[in-house]
This record gives structure tokens, C-alpha cells and sequence, in this order.
């Protein structure tokens, strides 16, 4: 049975971003591990890091000096350099406006039906810390989805579809019921949770230990 793997996160969490990248690491040596294994099953969930932004967002100047004051963009410079050593360009200096994300969240759901979540989960990610893009249009959202794999009109329908957001605000919800407080947020096939962007080896060996017992059915 194909090991299972829900992400819990937020497409405007840096360290997500990381997070994500140091599971593929993970993943590199789980199959150096278990070449014959079947590939895992990865599934993204939603969580909204500030829910309370309104949806047409807001400065991003603004909201750096909300969060970190007298530090200002200076509290990047960590991540700047863990992305770096990852492969991820960080620009955040490029960052005009911080979006509400649950259009976005609503788009890797439809992505999710779609078979090409991870994709589309990349390719906003991309957008917004090394582009510099508006997450909160909907043309560039409909865009970068679409140049992942997302079919534009699939994307357009997503992002007006208030049903679809309820859903993923539920299922947000839900984790925050489950405990969850900060992202990212790993779950290894139902029963091993790992908390953070933690390095590949400790997401490997929490790969390992949810194989000695099957997922639950539920």
C-alpha cells in the first residue's frame, strides 16, 4: 500500500515553501530506501495563516510592519538563506500585496479533482515569493493555475465558486480543531505528525515509522 502524506499549509508561508522542499529531499530517500515501494500519496490541505485579511488583501508594507515592527524586512533574512540552500530564490522585496488565500486554497482543491494539485500548489508558491505576484487577481490566479496544468475555465469557476470556498474554509477549520497551529504541518499515512519545515532526515524517518502499521480506514 502507497504511503500516504497530507500537507497541511499555506501558500503564503515561507517556510512551507521550505518545508515542501525538504520533503522532497525526504522523499528522494525513502526511495533510495524502498525502491520497490510503491510512489506516496501526496495530498495539500488548506490553512490560512491570516484568515482575517480581507480579500482584496492588503499592503504588504503594512502587514511587515504589523508582524515584525522595527525589524521589518530584516526578519527575511533566514529564510532568504534556508531558501537559498534549497533552491528557492526568495524576492521578497518583489511582494507588493499580502492576499487573503483562500481563492488560492480553492484553486489547489479544484487541482486536487483535477490531478495536478502539486502542481498547481508549486506554481502559486512560485508566484508570489520568487515573482512577486498578485495572489489576490484573479487573472493571475486563473494564469499561473492554468500554466500548471489547470484548465482556465476549471480555474475561473473555482475561484467564483462560494461553495467551494465554504469547503475549504471547513475543512481549515477542521484542522485548527485537530490542533493544528502553525504550518506546515505533516501527517504520514493517518498516524505520524511532524510539526514545521523539519530536515529531511526527520521527515524520513517519520516515513519509516508510519510504514510499520497500516493507514487507518478513516
Amino acid at each position: 500500500m502507497a504511503l500516504a502524506i497530507d500537507i497541511i499549509s499555506d501558500v503564503v508561508c515561507p517556510w512551507c515553501f521550505i518545508g515542501k522542499r525538504r520533503l522532497e529531499s525526504a522523499l528522494g530517500l525513502y526511495r533510495e530506501r524502498n525502491p520497490q515501494a510503491p510512489e506516496p500519496q501526496i495530498a495539500f490541505h488548506p490553512f490560512e495563516l491570516n484568515p482575517d485579511i480581507p480579500r482584496e488583501g492588503i499592503l504588504r508594507s503594512e502587514y511587515i510592519a504589523k508582524k515584525f515592527g522595527a525589524r521589518g524586512y530584516s526578519a527575511h533574512d533566514r529564510l532568504v538563506h534556508a531558501g537559498a540552500q534549497l533552491g528557492i530564490p526568495f524576492a521578497f522585496e518583489k511582494i507588493q500585496r499580502q492576499p487573503n488565500t483562500l481563492a488560492a486554497h480553492a484553486l489547489i482543491e479544484r487541482a486536487r479533482r483535477s490531478g495536478v494539485q502539486g502542481e498547481v500548489k508549486e506554481a502559486l508558491m512560485k508566484a508570489y515569493f520568487v515573482d512577486g505576484l498578485d495572489l489576490t487577481d484573479a487573472k493571475t490566479l486563473v494564469r499561473v493555475s492554468a500554466e500548471a496544468g489547470l484548465e482556465g475555465e476549471e480555474a475561473e469557476a473555482a475561484i467564483a465558486d462560494e461553495d467551494l470556498r465554504r469547503l475549504v474554509a471547513e475543512e481549515e477549520e477542521k484542522a485548527r480543531a485537530m490542533g493544528v497551529q502553525g504550518v506546515p504541518f505533516f501527517i504520514f499515512n493517518g498516524r505520524i505528525v511532524v510539526e514545521g519545515a523539519q530536515p529531511p532526515e526527520v521527515l524520513l524517518e517519520a516515513m519509516l515509522e508510519a510504514e510499520k502499521e497500516p493507514a487507518p480506514s478513516a
